[in-house]
């Protein structure tokens, strides 16, 4: 398994919070099949009564657990958002572009949002999050 050093000339890729699945059906498509089923029913036999309480059921559970994964996403980016807040004053190591390790005092943090990585700061500097391999306390002397 690599690790930050032995990996330091690939470049960061943020994780994504969403997943695109052309092979799977989405609530679109969901509700089209659903409205169509009721449209083409043959009158003289209808369908269950049962079976249509399960499908809406379904469909409300599947709008419902987007509605989760929107939310958690949310959360975990504000998360990581505060954790990276607490390396303010910190001394880190990290690799840079070129491969090579270095160290600084971390004076600022950019923020980051559900599609970014926050940023640390060392002067002028920007550190990806993906990059730190030591955090230590800062010693005043």
């Amino acid at each position: 398994m690599p690790d930050a050093v032995s990996s330091a000339g690939a470049a960061h890729t943020p994780p994504s919070t969403t997943v695109d699945r052309p092979d799977q059906m989405g609530k679109d498509t969901f509700l089209k099949l659903l409205v169509a089923q009721l449209r083409y029913q043959d009158p003289s036999n209808p369908a269950d009564s049962s079976q249509m309480m399960s499908q809406t059921a379904t469909f409300s559970q599947v709008e419902k657990l987007e509605q989760m994964v929107e939310q958690n996403a949310s959360l975990l980016a504000l998360q990581r958002s505060s954790s990276a807040g607490a390396l303010v004053g910190r001394t880190i190591t990290y690799t840079d572009t070129t491969g090579a390790s270095a160290s600084g005092v971390v004076t600022s943090v950019r923020l980051g949002t559900d599609s970014a990585d926050a940023v640390a700061m060392i002067g002028s500097t920007p550190v990806e999050m993906g990059r730190i391999t030591e955090i230590a306390q800062t010693t005043t002397s």
